[in-house]
């Protein structure tokens, strides 16, 4: 049964006696929460939202018209497992995107940490781990299992390939597809997605100093622009590291299962 007493819940929107709502959690006409599904504190669905479980959500989400969230998977291998969504804090879930929870060859859970925007008709597939502050324009698409770190843009109708991993800070700009892991800070564009420098714009509008920054453009160099083996370029940044940026440049590198975009 919904947490205390309501009256913030729209007499024609459905909500399961097994689901969880905070008191203050308003829901509004012809949405649906179903079972196993638990909302925190200042969180608002709009009308036809459909939410199944088992999902927990986070407090002062918003969730606009139309989005299906916490849906089972479009994966044939899924035959009904128990698998569950969880999405933090502050994020908002705009018109029609489409978030579906895990499967058991995976940890069983999608994320969606907090503070993300995700806009419009957005797709994000099972087992997809996203971290905070990211932004998903309309239309964009993430594969299963793919990881999205923090801080970073998907622009309209771009899209991830399964079990790609997008490091902090990166962006991937409009159309672009990837089916290969996007570094840390850097900026993505066509199908198949190309590196197109740096988020240099992203990196300005956080306060990086300017000694970051061109450390960072000399690390694009070395990678990119100077017809060096990966190793060997990776190697001599490490001679060189000195940036805590520059580490996680290189760490996102190193961590690539798929391959870099390069």
């Amino acid at each position: 049964m919904p947490k205390g007493i309501c009256n913030l819940i729209h007499p024609q929107a459905v909500v399961d006696p097994k689901a969880e709502l905070a008191p203050d959690v308003e829901v509004g006409p012809f949405s649906y929460i179903g079972p196993g599904v638990e909302i925190d504190s200042g969180t608002v669905v709009n009308p036809h939202a459909c939410i199944k479980g088992p999902t927990r959500i986070g407090k002062r989400n918003r969730i606009f018209q139309f989005a299906s969230v916490g849906e089972d998977c479009q994966d044939k291998k899924y035959k009904g497992e128990p698998t569950r969504l969880e999405i933090g804090d502050d994020n908002q879930l705009r018109e029609c995107c489409t978030i579906h929870r895990g499967t058991v060859q995976d940890q069983a859970v999608t994320r969606i940490g907090s503070r993300n925007l995700i806009m419009a008709y957005v797709h994000v597939a099972h087992d997809c781990q996203i971290g905070d502050d990211n932004i998903f324009a309309n239309n964009a698409t993430l594969a299963g299992h793919v990881h999205v770190a923090h801080d970073v843009i998907f622009a309209g109708f771009s899209g991830a390939h399964q079990f790609c991993q997008i490091g902090p800070y990166a962006m991937l700009g409009m159309g672009a597809l990837t089916g290969k892991d996007v570094p840390a800070f850097m900026m993505v564009t066509g199908n198949p997605a190309r590196p197109a420098g740096m988020n240099f714009e992203g990196m300005r509008r956080r306060n990086f100093s300017k000694e970051s920054m061109n450390l960072l453009k000399q690390a694009y160099k070395t990678v990119y622009m100077r017809g060096l083996k990966l190793e060997d370029a990776l190697a001599q940044l490490e001679a060189r590291e000195s940036d805590p940026l520059l580490t996680l440049f290189i760490k996102s590198i190193r961590a690539s299962r798929r391959g870099i975009a390069r």
